[in-house]
């Protein structure tokens, strides 16, 4: 973070001790300023000269009244206000106590509306202006009523144009936040929904069958000693209707693969002793990987070693599809503790899920993760790239009954 951001983040955190600087900084002003007078009306040389006793109050009362402009801006105007006035009047020659009021209408412009800035900022000027100009010792026409005409104006339009600034911006934020909760809302409706349908089908598919099959053993468990011949009826009704329910089984499930995926595997889950099988048919497809592990002699449950084995499956395909043809990825695997770490990193220049209006695969990690009480971090690298990381629990993950995969 840099030292300007640090600066606002402390003024953001300490507004009243903020303004009591600004206001420090104000008198100061102020009052180096009401030391010098100009030589001769029209000339541009200076000479040191004394405040006036009131003009010193004036200019306390104007920079004290600034602590408070943030919790009473109006009434801090009215007061720098009225210490402006006095002193264009009374005044001669005049010290600059119409600072204080310049930055009160600033403030009461940045933190309300327009026509309340419009209204507010006439009446302000007006009443300045002619004060100095009518009952002042100058003349209407001299320099320092110009200069207080000039100054009010140029204090309203600021603080009018940092409030519609920060409109701006917050509309900005909000309508981002808005797309990224319809985003998300829409994935999980998405998910919910095609769930539910799955559900349905296996509900519909197997049903029927367990049902058939539960009636048919029970007939064969019932005559298998008296009248076997009946038994084998039953038996071959149990057989066919176990082969039916493989078959539309395995229809069901074959409406979620898509074109060229392979057969279902007969062999165990993969886990993370497979990690370097699949490092390598990434880079045979053009990706440059490097692998950290300090897990060597971790024995991780089945659910672990398959959830850590997708998260990095997925990551480096998200890799491979968004981060760009010369991205480079890391994969680190680290045993800390009770718990596994998984983190892939590259430093790609492309969009990954979150910015694609997909994010299923993002989604997928975070439900298996969800599943095991692991926690999951993924976003954007300073500087370019994309960060996936993932704490994985060891012992206790897997809540009883719950299959992640």
């Amino acid at each position: 973070m840099s030292t300007l951001a640090r600066a606002r983040c402390r003024a953001k955190a300490h507004p009243l001790a903020m303004d009591a600087v600004l206001a420090f900084a104000v008198l100061v002003c102020m009052v180096v300023g009401s030391f010098v007078e100009p030589r001769h009306r029209d000339s541009v040389s200076w000479v040191l000269r004394t405040p006036d006793a009131l003009s010193l109050v004036l200019m306390a009362l104007g920079a004290a009244a600034l602590v408070f402009r943030r919790s009473a801006p109006m009434t801090v105007l009215a007061l720098t206000g009225t210490a402006s006035v006095i002193e264009s009047v009374t005044g001669d020659p005049r010290a600059p106590v119409a600072m204080s009021a310049v930055i009160a209408l600033y403030t009461v412009a940045s933190a309300t509306d327009r026509p309340t800035t419009w209204r507010v900022g006439l009446l302000t000027m007006t009443v300045l202006t002619s004060a100095a100009m009518a009952a002042g010792p100058l003349p209407w026409y001299a320099q320092d009523n110009v200069a207080i005409f000039a100054w009010t104006g140029i204090g309203a339009t600021a603080g009018d144009a940092v409030r519609s600034r920060r409109a701006f911006v917050q509309a900005i934020r909000e309508r981002a936040e808005k797309a990224e909760r319809t985003r998300e809302e829409e994935a999980r409706r998405r998910v919910a929904e095609e769930r539910l349908r799955i559900a349905r089908d296996l509900h519909d598919v197997v049903a029927h069958h367990i049902a058939l099959v539960n009636v048919q053993a029970g007939v064969a468990a019932h005559v298998m000693d008296k009248r076997p011949d009946q038994a084998k009826e039953a038996l071959a009704h149990v057989r066919e209707a176990s082969r039916s329910a493989l078959n539309e089984l395995r229809a069901t499930v074959g409406l979620l693969r898509q074109s060229g995926d392979p057969e279902a595997p007969t062999e165990p889950a993969p886990g993370l002793d497979r990690l370097d099988e699949l490092t390598g048919t990434f880079r045979s497809a053009g990706l440059h990987i490097e692998v950290a592990r300090t897990d060597q002699g971790t024995s991780l449950p089945a659910a672990v070693g398959l959830a850590a084995y997708r998260i990095i499956q997925e990551a480096l395909t998200n890799v491979q599809k968004h981060a760009g043809p010369r991205a480079k990825a890391e994969v680190s695997v680290v045993r800390v503790g009770p718990n596994i770490e998984i983190t892939v990193l590259d430093d790609g220049s492309g969009e990954h899920e979150t910015q694609d209006g997909g994010g299923h695969g993002l989604l997928g990690m975070r439900e298996r993760v969800t599943a095991l009480r692991g926690t999951l971090t993924t976003g954007p690298r300073y500087g370019g790239g994309f960060r996936v990381h993932a704490i994985l629990p060891v012992k206790n993950g897997t809540p009883t009954g719950e299959d992640p995969a």
